[in-house]
């Protein structure tokens, strides 16, 4: 199969779940998808039932990212990394991560003390750990195991 014919068989089916999802929860929803790298896509939810698909924390989403991530590989038999988006949560949650990583850094920075983050999901470990690869002063590393995970920011 092409990679372009691919593309639209994977962003059809990504529509086509999320619209039964929706449907079931009785939710109005429209979607944009758009394709970001190899395997990868980007889905912008716009619905006046934010609170609702967000959840506490970002629980909901992120568990209707993962249910989505399984449903594409029972499908496809290949992982498609989806990210969902909705009321542009995952921008603002990014920019306030950034906000206290950098100065949870200056911090550490100044005292020479380790500092262990309060609990994040996988992607936002992640993205604290891109933030911190440029850092001269400071470095992170996860520790723990599911739930109990945690990144902790430390000098070099």
């Amino acid at each position: 199969m092409k990679k372009k014919e691919e593309k639209k068989n994977v962003e059809k089916e990504i529509s086509s779940l999320l619209s039964q999802i929706f449907t079931l929860l009785e939710i109005k929803a429209a979607t944009t998808i758009e394709k970001q790298e190899e395997d990868q896509f980007a889905v912008r939810i716009e619905t006046e039932e934010t609170g609702l698909l967000i959840g506490r924390h970002g629980e909901c989403i992120n568990s209707l990212q993962l249910l989505l991530g399984v449903m594409l590989y029972k499908k496809f038999g290949k992982w498609v990394r989806v990210i969902l988006d909705v009321g542009d949560y995952r921008k603002m949650r990014e920019d306030s991560l950034k906000e206290m990583v950098e100065r949870i850094a200056g911090e550490v920075e100044g005292t020479g003390v380790p500092v262990v983050l309060p609990y994040l999901s996988p992607l936002e470990r992640r993205f604290v750990h891109l933030l911190l690869t440029e850092n001269a002063k400071v470095t992170s590393e996860s520790t723990g195991e599911g739930k109990e995970r945690r990144v902790t920011i430390k000098p070099r």
